[in-house]
Formats: structure tokens, sequence, C-alpha cells
């Protein structure tokens, strides 16, 4: 149990240390400004004008001062105001400048991070709810809470280090009552240990609020929760990450409690009371402390007891921020386990799985087993099977976001982990299963870029057309410049499942490629408009490689060869002809297509 403790410490001191080391790389000397700023503001008003100016009115009313003495003190009152003022709004100009620099180099980095790591890290709940928290630095702008709080710690103990130099000076003796902080300090530390342990605690509770929270409001959800009870399920689950973050407050509220009463004790009333209790006797018993120093005494103290209380938070809270830049460290630091080489990945002559197996982290059994296919030059395959037959893993395989466990996948005779992943990637053009548009226009979201010539222009054009996107995209307000969902645009336009389908097509025929992939690319559509579109995709990638990955069977009779997948692996191959003669599989699961495309009105050509 102890070593533990020890660990979890010496994690904070890391996570801090690191979140130091992020901030002045990022944005250098803005630590520096902060810690400046907050003595400057302290020294001019708290030092000079509470307890110099006071001392010295004081003194003058006691008669042991000059009225010279006073006008000094009066111009330096006024002096100081004037100054405090002017350097605060120099600090406050110069850290939002720093803010900016800090903000703009950190998301810098954080997007630079995100295209490296591994597709599987966004497949991993615990390392995408990492790398969430660590976007939220920014976001919620936890980067300038723990900017605040860690030069408050700096700030308030070389305050609190000058007050009690001052009155020291005055009476030697204050310090003894002065070491009676120092078991606060000792409590306030055990008390951020047990925050920081409750937030660790209901860190899972938060994230189950806020998917709930966030689902309410998102589209893509709101009619499959208006046309069910999915609702109360997740108002059930709402209601119970709320009582459990309950109970975990309520266990360590009471020695929370405990703990603040202590450190109140020995922070403010212990010390304040021996304060006034030793002071009042000097000067009204004793009298041998005069009424200037009796109030400085007073004063000093009362701010020192409340820079210790700023402090002792100031700490807890830079142990609760330093918590996400833990996550960033985590997130920065994480090194792929798909590595890059130093190859270039020149033109496609032929690619080769060879006896391929690939099974997904933390999964029980392989997903695909002993894979030997070839793809030559030229040549369209497709590749069949139900859903959940591996057929997109391969594709995760053939884009290098995963490495097979067993075997190796050839690039023109070499392991595709011999090639510079860019130059590698960028030979093909991929059409997803899970294709996305963004909120851009439709030209941007075809060529991936803003569109800056009128070649790039054409080429937009004749993208859409080769998808058959035209036909509905000429319609649109501003054409292929129409901003696509309304987010951003209220003139802006939505689009159909099959339209958006159309639209990510039309991104491979904008791109320079070898090798085309396309996953699934008609499953938003109608089997009549789903043969066309394998139609227009036959014409548009004459003489290029090409990859149909499909449950359905439209691409198969136009492919030059068909390999059959099932169960993870390939249980049939050939050309739609020689499949079809074998009667097996793939006979059947064609035959039963055919006739639904048929009650649907469509037809489907084996020629």
């Amino acid at each position: 149990m102890k070593k533990e403790k020890k660990t979890g410490h010496f994690e904070t001191l890391k996570n801090v240390i690191y979140a130091v080391k992020v901030i002045k790389q990022c944005a250098p000397w803005f630590i520096t400004f902060q810690v400046l700023a907050m003595i400057g503001n302290w020294f001019f008003t708290g030092f000079i004008q509470e307890i110099l100016f006071l001392r010295m009115i004081l003194k003058i009313i006691e008669g042991s001062g000059t009225y010279k003495d006073f006008v000094f003190t009066v111009v330096m009152f006024v002096a100081a105001g004037v100054l405090s003022k002017f350097t605060n709004n120099f600090f406050d100009y110069l850290l939002n400048v720093r803010s900016k620099i800090f903000y703009k180099n950190l998301n810098n980095r954080i997007f630079d991070k995100a295209k490296k790591v591994d597709i599987e890290c966004y497949e991993n709940p615990e390392f995408f709810d990492t790398y969430k928290r660590a976007t939220e630095i920014l976001t919620e702008q936890h980067y300038l809470q723990f900017v605040f709080n860690y030069t408050s710690v700096f700030a308030d103990a070389l305050t609190g280090i000058f007050i009690a130099a001052y009155v020291i000076s005055i009476d030697p003796r204050i310090l003894f009552i002065l070491l009676l902080v120092i078991p606060m300090l000792v409590f306030q530390a055990v008390k951020g240990s047990l925050e920081v342990k409750k937030d660790r605690e209901m860190t899972l509770h938060k994230r189950s609020k806020a998917y709930v929270k966030r689902i309410m409001y998102l589209k893509d959800f709101s009619k499959d929760m208006r046309t069910s009870s999915v609702i109360e399920i997740l108002h059930e689950r709402y209601k119970q990450a709320v009582a459990r973050n309950r109970e975990i407050i309520k266990k360590y509220g009471y020695k929370a409690a405990l703990l603040e009463t202590l450190t109140g004790f020995f922070g403010k009333a212990l010390p304040v009371a021996l304060t006034y209790i030793y002071a009042t006797f000097r000067y009204a018993v004793k009298k041998n402390l005069v009424l200037a120093d009796f109030s400085v005494i007073m004063t000093a103290m009362d701010n020192i007891k409340g820079i210790l209380n700023d402090m002792g938070a100031a700490v807890t809270l830079t142990r609760k921020e330093a918590l996400y830049f833990g996550n960033l460290r985590s997130f920065l630091e994480y090194e792929s386990t798909v590595v890059s080489g130093d190859k270039e990945a020149e033109e496609l002559q032929s690619l080769e799985f060879k006896n391929v197996t690939f099974t997904y982290p933390g999964a029980s059994k392989p997903t695909l087993k002993n894979i030997n296919v070839v793809f030559d030059k030229g040549e369209t395959t497709a590749i069949v099977g139900h859903n959940g037959a591996g057929k997109t893993t391969f594709v995760k395989l053939l884009l290098r976001f995963y490495d097979p466990d067993e075997g190796v996948i050839l690039y023109n005779g070499v392991d595709l982990k011999e090639y510079d992943l860019t130059s590698l990637r960028n030979r093909f053009a991929t059409v997803f299963q899970d294709y996305k548009v963004f909120a851009l226009s439709v030209a941007e979201n075809v060529l991936c870029k803003e569109v800056e010539t009128e070649e790039e222009n054409l080429k937009v054009s004749e993208a859409l057309k080769n998808s058959g996107a035209d036909s509905f995209v000429n319609r649109l307000y501003q054409k292929e410049n129409t901003v696509i969902t309304r987010e951003f645009d209220e003139k802006g336009t939505g689009l159909s499942g099959g339209e958006q389908q159309k639209v990510a097509v039309a991104r491979m025929f904008a791109k320079e490629y070898d090798f085309a992939i396309l996953d699934e690319p008609s499953s938003a559509l109608d089997p009549v408009a789903e043969y066309k579109m394998y139609e227009s995709l036959i014409s548009g990638t004459k003489d290029k490689t090409v990859i149909y990955i499909s449950h359905r069977l439209s691409s198969a009779v136009l492919s030059d060869k068909i390999y059959v997948f099932g169960n993870g692996t390939v249980q049939e191959e050939g050309t739609h002809e020689e499949l079809m003669a074998k009667n097996g599989i793939y006979a059947e699961m064609f035959e039963l297509q055919a006739s639904s495309y048929k009650n649907d009105g469509g037809s489907v050509s084996e020629e």
C-alpha cells in the first residue's frame, strides 16, 4: 500500500514537471510573466499600501514620524498604485499573447501526433479517452488553470517569506508562532492527495454522464431516441453515474472535512490567536511595542494566514490540473507499433498476401487466418463474403493500419514494412465502408484541400461526373462550392446517404493513384443504382488495379477475379463463371441476391 502511495505522489510530480516543460516549450516566459505579475500586484498593494503606508501613518500619529516622511509615504503610495495598475495591464497583455502562442503550438503538437498514432488507438476506449482528455487541456482551458495555480504556489511562497522576514525583523519571537503553520501544510497536502484519488475514482462515471449529455443533442442519435425507449435506459445510466459519484464524494467527504478542520485550526485559529495574545501583551501590558509595529504585526499575520490558505489550495489544484497533462504526456509519448520504413513506394506491379494471420489486440481468436491472395497490375478483384468475414480487416492490413501477426504482405515483392508509410499510402485511393463527409464545400470534400486553380476545378468536376454525383451537385445553390451541412453556413445543404457516398467515391477519382480500394462503396444505394455505379467505376478505373470489398455481388460480376472470404479464411477463388460452375458458397450467395434484385425491379447481368 505504501509503495502505491509513493508511486502516486511520484507520478503526480512527474506530471507537474512535464506540464511546466511543455508550457515552457510552447510559450517561453509564460510562467515567468505570471509569477512576476502576481508578486508585483501583491508587493505594490499588499506590502507598500497595506503595511508600509499603515506603519508610517501610525508613526506620525504617535509623533515619531515627520510631515516630510508622511508626504514621501503618500507619494510612494500613489506611485505604487499607478505602477501597480501599469504592471497589471502590461503583464495581462503579455500573458494574453503568451496564452495564444501556447494554444497554437500545443494544438499543432496534438494534431501532428493524432495523424501519426496507430489506427488501433482509436479502437481502444482507454487510449481514446486519454486522447480526449489530452485535448481538454485546450478546449476546457486546463492549461490556464494549471499556470495560475502553479505560479500561485511560488508567488505565495515568496510573498509569505518576505512578509515573515519583515515581521521577524520587528520581533524575532514571531518566528515560533509562524512555525505552528507547518502542520497546516501537511494536512493540506494529505487533503490534496484525497482530492486526486476522489477525482480518479469519479472519472469513469463522469465519462458516462458526459456521453449521455453529448448524444442527447447529436443528430445521428435523435431519430432512434424518439422512436424507442432507449432514452429511458440512457437516463437511468446517467442517474446511476450521479449516484455512484455521490457515494465516492461521501466516502472521501468525512476525511476531507476533518483535514479541513485541522487545516483551519493550525492555519488560522491557533497562529492568529497566539499572535493577538502575544502582541497585545507586549503593547498593553509590557508597553514595549509601539502602536505602529503592533498594527503591522497584526496585519502581516492576517496576510500570512490568507497567503498560506491560498497556497495550500493552489497546491491541491495544481495536482488536479496536472492529471490532464499526464494524459497529454501519455498521448504525445505514445510509440507507434506500425513503424514507417524508408523505402519509397514505386508504381505498383503486384501485391501479395502470403500466409497472413491477424488477431485484433485483446481478441481471443484470429480475424484472418492463413490468407494467400495475389493482385496483379491492372486487374480488378472482388473480395466478397458475409458481414464479419474479415473483409474490412483485410483492407486495414493492406494499408498498414495494422501489421500481421504471421506471414508477410509484399508490394512489388518487398515487405510493406520496408516502405515509407506516406509514399505507400499515396499509391492507394480508398473509399472506406464508414466513409465521412465534412462541413466543407463539396469541392473541398472531393479534393481534400482548398481549390485554388482552374485545373483543380476541372479535376473536381470530372471526379463528380465519374462518381455520378454531378447529377445532384449541379442542382445545389452554389453547385460544387456549396457547403455540406448547415452547421457553419445557413445556405449549406444536407445530403442523403447515397449522395454522401458518391461524394466519397469522387475523392478517389480526384486522386493520383495506382491501386483503388473500394470497401462497400455502394452500401447506401439501391440495387439498380449500385449496378450503375459499378459500371461507372469499371469505366473510370480502366488500366488501374482495383479491389472491390463487398458482401453484395454486383461488383463481382464485373471483376477479373473473385475471392470469397468466410470465417477469416479464403473459402473460394476464381472468376464469376468458374465460381458459378462450382455451385458452392459464391453461387448460393449470387442466386439469393439475384432473386432479391429481380423482386426490386432491377437486374443483374452475368456478362
